[in-house]
């Protein structure tokens, strides 16, 4: 059973994660927090330099890694968007989608079946999300475009769908080429920081600055949130060498009850009680598609 307590583990800080970034979300842009949070990544990612053996990386791997990353680092930032511009309790649920999409995705492109429990966590999927969506005395149809109409939800749709580019590209690096999962995580975040200093670059901006500039009262926060995300990553790599991957992922998708469920109590957030609901049918759906 340590496997389920590192797994655990992992949720329970990856939801505390989350709810400390729309904390400092509140007063920080929500690129400016990206580069600053990937820079302490880094900082605190120097150590598992020292436990590789650089001989034996492949330089393919870290080229897909990198690219991998560019995904992932544009994914990142429309979660901190939602999270800045909607409700945690109403937002962070339907990053659980990822597992339906994934499955849907290879249904159409690579002709992948799906079989009665995958099909069975799609309409989970779909329920818990209509749920969550609707609102009180709406017409019962508004959940079906909010997608469409409104441009804050549009962050959710573009993490998602690169959320399952880069599920895609994980399978391909840890299954395909045999990346070590250790190797992940001080590229990941080497690449991350890269990142998003290019972005800032991109946009005009001083990266330097940006660091300087940063109100101080935030830094002590951020570094707590870096420390907890080195941490929950940590353990998530440990529970997978014990451990089937969709029994640890499974335990992981938690984090999306617990992010909801205590961030929407701190923050006062409207409609709780079926938020959380509407988590744990997705939650449940998405368990499904990754036992399936």
């Amino acid at each position: 059973m340590i496997w389920f307590l590192l797994a655990f583990t992992s949720a329970l800080f990856s939801g505390l994660a989350a709810v400390m970034q729309k904390k400092v979300l509140f007063k920080d842009d929500a690129l400016h927090f990206s580069f600053k949070l990937a820079v302490f990544n880094l900082i605190f990612s120097v150590p598992f330099f020292f436990l590789l053996d650089l001989s034996a990386l492949d330089f393919t791997a870290l080229l897909i890694l990198y690219i991998k990353t560019i995904l992932a680092s544009l994914a990142f930032l429309n979660v901190m968007l939602t999270l800045k511009n909607l409700d945690i309790s109403g937002s962070l649920p339907m990053m659980a989608l990822t597992p339906g999409l994934v499955a849907i995705f290879a249904f159409f492109i690579i002709g992948d079946s799906l079989s009665y429990v995958e099909i069975a966590g799609i309409i989970l999927l779909l329920t818990g999300t209509y749920v969550l969506e609707l609102q009180h005395k709406e017409n019962l149809f508004a959940p079906f475009t909010i997608f469409i109409k409104s441009k804050k939800h549009h962050y959710i749709l573009f993490a998602l769908l690169l959320f399952t580019a880069t599920a895609i590209l994980d399978r391909l690096l840890l299954v395909k080429l045999n990346m070590q999962p250790l190797t992940l995580i001080p590229f990941q975040h080497l690449f991350f920081a890269i990142n998003f200093a290019l972005i800032l670059v991109l946009k005009s901006k001083n990266p330097l600055q940006v660091l300087m500039n940063s109100d101080k009262s935030l830094f002590k926060w951020i570094i707590v949130i870096s420390i907890i995300t080195i941490a929950y990553r940590w353990t998530n790599i440990e529970a997978i060498k014990l451990a089937p991957v969709a029994l640890v992922l499974s335990i992981k998708r938690t984090s999306v009850f617990f992010a909801a469920s205590i961030g929407g109590k701190i923050f006062n957030e409207a409609h709780l009680i079926r938020r959380i609901i509407s988590a744990v049918i997705i939650i449940g759906g998405a368990m499904l598609i990754i036992n399936a």
